[in-house]
């Protein structure tokens, strides 16, 4: 069986330096969408997509953020991994992200613009490599970290899952 240590030596994962977990970019397109053609929601030009591998360990999680393009998670192999979505008309879910699909695990998740998202490993999982593609392409200005009081104040029945996904 392979490990985590083996997946983060082959895929040359390192420390996500805002989120938490293991990631590498895997893709960048070339091709640039420019400012103009794009919502006001964005400062500047954005690549059509960006795509990375991201892995969970139980010592990891990856902690409440949300971004301003579409996120897809794809699932590669692992452990399942509980996956928070609060929306911003104060509804939230909890999404099983995983490949036992018959059992309602979801080996693909959507999480649309501006959705606090955070994830962890279910209780007892080893690791999960996932990967994750965004578009328009990802960029760190467009990432922001959840405010665990704000959001505990905003998603009151969500409270012991933001307590986990919070520094």
């Amino acid at each position: 069986m392979i490990t985590s240590n083996e997946i983060i030596s082959k895929l040359r994962l390192i420390l996500h330096p805002k989120e938490g977990g293991y990631f590498t970019e895997t893709y960048r397109s070339e091709e640039i969408i420019p400012k103009e053609s794009l919502p006001i929601r964005y400062n500047e030009k954005r690549t059509f997509s960006t795509a990375i591998y991201f892995l969970l360990t139980p010592d990891t999680f990856s902690e409440i953020h949300r971004i301003k393009s579409d996120e897809i998670f794809h699932f590669y192999v692992g452990d399942p991994v509980e996956m928070l979505h609060l929306f911003p008309d104060g509804k939230g879910r909890i999404v099983t992200h995983g490949q036992d699909i018959l059992n309602g695990m979801q080996p693909q998740v959507i999480v649309p613009k501006e959705v606090w998202q955070g994830a962890r490993l279910k209780d007892g999982g080893k690791f999960a490599l996932m990967g994750t593609t965004v578009s328009p392409g990802f960029e760190y200005v467009d990432y922001e970290t959840g405010d665990r009081e704000k959001l505990i104040k905003s998603y009151p029945n969500y409270k012991d899952m933001i307590i986990k996904l919070t520094k």
